[in-house]
């Protein structure tokens, strides 16, 4: 994700234009447009076919009314889910740090090793949740795994729901033990469903993107709309046709692909969720609460948004 001050530096932000892959593509396809209106323009110019150019700017206009209400919803759509993402992880940072003050002040400050048990736990669901919403969870981003841990990691499926079991077991393991009273066991179980109830809504999020035929049809409207700009532009703006429909494009393309963008807000693309900072960041704070260090996470680099050309 790219940080940035709002309201800070306008030149400075549009700078970061040239590191967005989006922007790559919409450059791409501004310049196809740009060729191609090029030539669309010279031949009907040089050949004389401007009687032949039946288009009509003013259908042209109630179409891009049309494409605009599409591109609209598009976006909203997107950013919505993007929105929603957002307020889960915020939530995540919430409940975890409430388990575990909830951990700390139920259990003995003796207790190291029940304290650790929750501290790894807690900051390894989270950890292992950035990448299980990615391309499946890397048991190399976790930290303090036993050689046995690995062995029945690598046997699951769905790590974070794995993670979150081992904790559950763990409570009420306590509670069972009379470690924990009634009460307490009560309270910090809404802490671990809480996690659960996350997981389940970045999950939702994450597999139910637009429907596919809304997304192919805005595609293929707005690719006709900006190859046929030329045709209907030629005949009243000449050569600053060239200009127009390239302009045109952009924005059009802008928005559709801004969308397009976001809609997955837990990938790896310049404009999303920084997920794995996050994480390291309630690692650092579960560990801060129940240990009472905060190394954990410091040594970690920051996590690099960018997309693959």
């Amino acid at each position: 994700m790219i940080n940035y001050k709002a309201n800070d530096n306008w030149f400075g932000d549009m700078q970061h234009l040239a590191k967005s892959w989006t922007m790559v593509r919409i450059m791409r396809w501004v310049l196809f447009i740009g060729i191609f209106s090029a030539v669309v323009v010279e031949a009907v110019l040089y050949f004389g076919w401007e009687g032949y150019m039946g288009l009509n700017t003013q259908a042209f206009s109630l179409l891009g009314v049309i494409l605009s209400i599409l591109l609209v919803f598009r976006t909203n759509t997107a950013y919505d889910r993007w929105w929603e993402g957002r307020k889960q992880w915020g939530a995540l940072v919430n409940h975890s740090r409430n388990f575990a003050i909830y951990v700390h002040a139920m259990f003995p400050k003796e207790d190291a090793k029940t304290r650790r048990f929750f501290a790894k736990y807690i900051s390894n669901f989270c950890l292992a949740l950035v990448e299980h919403l990615r391309q499946g969870v890397k048991l190399e981003d976790l930290i303090y795994l036993r050689e046995d841990e690995i062995t029945d990691y690598k046997k699951k499926v769905h790590i974070p729901n794995y993670i979150a079991l081992r904790l559950f077991e763990e409570l009420a393991a306590a509670h069972r033990n009379e470690e924990i009273s009634l009460g307490d066991y009560i309270n910090i179980k809404a802490q671990h469903q809480a996690l659960l109830d996350i997981l389940g809504a970045c999950e939702r999020i994450k597999k139910t993107p637009i429907p596919f035929s809304y997304n192919v049809f805005l595609k293929i409207y707005v690719t006709v709309y900006c190859v046929l700009l030329p045709f209907a532009l030629v005949t009243t703006f000449g050569h600053i046709t060239i200009l127009l429909a390239m302009f045109l494009t952009f924005a059009l393309l802008g928005v559709e692909l801004m969308g397009e963008e976001i809609e997955d807000p837990f990938a790896l693309n310049c404009n999303d969720l920084p997920t794995g900072d996050i994480a390291k960041t309630i690692s650092n704070n579960v560990f801060e609460i129940l240990e009472s260090r905060s190394d954990v996470g410091r040594t970690r680099e920051t996590e690099l948004y960018e997309k693959v050309f």
